[in-house]
């Protein structure tokens, strides 16, 4: 009874340390985030597991040169066991003494016992050392999976660029989405208080009813606007979660701020930044593939060459029958060379050639396409810069109308339809201005992703 308890008691602290994990808050800053996704991203961890079946692929293939030992067991039951006799003998003990004669001689002769050919029951142990001598094709296929192996940690850390790269997008979008919900729910703070003010004004008979619609117009945007904001931010904090590996129902708080990460470097890329296409992932992979293409190649033609391999056999009877012609040890060599394929090999051969051609226009098409894309990348940060320093000067000006708009509302000197048209400016350049951060900030994860894969 005892060890139930402390069994219950033991199942019962475990439980409430998973619940205390479960229920505890992730907080994770970009950079932590990004480390986070390594370690716990499926996509990163299934490109690990094809490292591992990688490792083991090399070593299958090294393994069929090597020394293979084999074991067989074959047991035979015969219903009907073959007789053999060797006819009459000559039996001296049935010679008479003395003088011997023709008749003697003949009735001397005796028919001999028959004698079994084998055994009712026997069982045979056969084991077989085998050694590949000279294999083309062996070599070859080694060769391959070693470029193989590498072209997979190739695509391991292509992978962890990629995924760090879609979780600082999400990341980003996250925050601009926060703060962007946070300056529109301070926005409709100011216009819920000139809303009542012209609530107010209204049944006083200071200000005509369609003021005050066209307020309540403005707020109702507003609200629709904050409300798709917060749904958006909802689904991109799940995206984000998927992208870390973690469940929808983990808690998670980003802990760098929008206006940090903006402050962190955002004219680092606007200067001269080199691009060495030689040292790209992309470039590497597809200059790996052209090496499997030439070794494709060379396995068709190393075809042409002979295999040799050589052997080693010992084998045991449990019953051996009387007479047993059975080799218990024998040792060979064994060569074997296709003499006439009927152009089979020479066609195959040229299939390889071709392929290797297309391998190397590949590489070539590749090559210019990642210099396009690294330049690419890098106006599209610049002009995401520019147009992120226009539009932030923008809002900020129109927030600074805006406001001089109210006062001069609430004054009794400007219109209602002042006030709404330059709040609708205002939001409009607000909008702009956090399409341009997240434009901005994407451009740069793109950029990282670029350089970090060439260093």
């Amino acid at each position: 009874m005892r060890k139930y308890l402390l069994m219950l008691v033991i199942l019962g602290s475990i439980s409430e340390a998973f619940g205390q994990n479960k229920n505890e808050t992730l907080k994770l800053s970009i950079s932590e985030a990004q480390t986070y996704a390594l370690q716990n991203n499926r996509s990163v961890q299934a490109a690990k597991i094809d490292i591992e079946m990688a490792n083991k692929k090399v070593w299958e293939n090294l393994a069929t040169g090597l020394p293979q030992l084999n074991f067989a067991s074959n047991y035979q039951h015969q219903f009907v066991i073959p007789e053999l006799s060797l006819g009459p003998y000559l039996d001296l003990n049935s010679l008479p003494d003395g003088t011997l004669t023709k008749n003697d001689i003949t009735n001397a002769y005796k028919n001999s016992p028959p004698f079994a050919l084998g055994v009712a029951n026997n069982t045979v142990f056969d084991f077989t050392v085998s050694q590949l001598i000279f294999s083309g094709q062996y070599f070859v296929g080694l060769q391959a999976a070693k470029v193989l192996k590498q072209m997979t940690e190739k695509t391991l850390v292509k992978t962890e660029d990629q995924t760090k790269e879609m979780v600082a997008d999400t990341y980003y979008l996250v925050l601009v989405l926060g703060e962007n919900e946070r300056v529109l729910t301070e926005s409709l703070k100011s216009v819920d208080q000139t809303y009542n003010e012209l609530v107010q004004m209204n049944q006083q008979g200071l200000n005509e009813e369609t003021d005050v619609d066209q307020i309540k117009i403005s707020r109702s945007n507003i609200q629709t606007l904050i409300t798709s904001l917060e749904s958006q931010k909802e689904i991109s904090m799940k995206l984000l979660k998927y992208q870390l590996g973690i469940g929808f129902d983990q808690l998670l708080m980003l802990t760098d701020s929008l206006p940090g990460i903006i402050a962190q470097g955002n004219i680092q890329y606007l200067s001269s930044t080199e691009f060495n296409v030689k040292n790209s992932l992309d470039y590497q992979l597809i200059s790996s593939q052209e090496k499997i293409s030439a070794l494709l190649l060379n396995l068709e033609k190393s075809k042409y060459l002979p295999t040799i391999s050589g052997f080693y056999r010992h084998e045991e009877q449990t019953n051996q029958p009387a007479f047993n012609f059975a080799i218990k040890d024998i040792a060979g060599v064994t060569l074997s060379l296709p003499i006439v394929t009927s152009g089979q090999r020479n066609a195959k051969v040229s299939q390889a050639k071709y392929d290797l051609e297309k391998s190397s226009l590949n590489k070539a098409n590749v090559e210019q396409g990642l210099i396009m894309e690294f330049e690419t990348a890098k106006s599209n940060y610049q002009t995401a810069f520019s147009n992120f320093t226009t539009n932030k000067e923008s809002m900020e000006l129109s927030k600074k109308v805006y406001n001089k708009t109210i006062i001069k509302y609430r004054e009794g000197v400007g219109s209602s339809f002042e006030l709404t048209q330059n709040q609708n400016q205002f939001l409009t350049a607000e909008s702009n201005y956090y399409n341009s951060i997240l434009s901005l900030l994407n451009a740069k994860a793109k950029l990282d992703r670029i350089l970090s894969s060439s260093n």
